[in-house]
């Protein structure tokens, strides 16, 4: 039969994109789809070439995903993350954690070093630690466009700074 050809799909997220923000949204999903292949390419996993692409989008402030993410009603960066292996059906997540710039590794290490599925916050945390994976500032994943977004959706007569340490 020979070699399959490898094929990655990549879905930027759901909601109406503004014309300005049309050309960065675009431009970050092909490079996740290419950074994803060049994995599939070089004779990498499915799972590599996911995390790959996802990793991509997570480092990009275009996608609701590390840096960009919707803020809490704190306005603060708290994500969730899955993955899963089709060869298998293992998966891994990761639920409401700060402070870790690619959530969707951590999730990898859930469904590969633990016989959990999800971890969440403070046990998500704790496992993050022990894996090594740096802590970054959570100011660091909140861009200008996201806070903008928080100030507009708080409830009205509410007080943000209240919300704030």
């Amino acid at each position: 039969l020979g070699r399959m050809k490898p094929v990655i799909v990549v879905h930027g997220g759901a909601g109406r994109i503004f014309k300005e923000r049309e050309e960065g949204c675009r431009a970050g999903v092909v490079r996740a789809a290419l950074r994803g292949y060049s994995v599939l390419k070089r004779g990498g996993s499915a799972v590599d070439a996911v995390e790959e692409a996802v990793q991509s989008m997570e480092d990009d402030p275009h996608f609701n995903a590390g840096c960009g993410s919707v803020l809490n009603e704190k306005g603060e960066v708290e994500m969730d993350a899955i993955i899963m292996d089709g060869k298998n059906l293992d998966s891994g997540a990761v639920s409401a954690v700060k402070c870790i710039a690619n959530p969707i590794k951590l999730a990898r290490l859930v469904m590969e070093k633990t016989k959990h599925m999800l971890l969440t916050d403070h046990g998500a945390h704790l496992f993050a630690q022990a894996m090594g994976i740096p802590e970054i500032p959570g100011e660091k994943l909140i861009t200008e466009r996201s806070r903008e977004r928080w100030k507009k959706n708080l409830e009205p007569d509410s007080n943000p700074e209240e919300f704030q340490k």
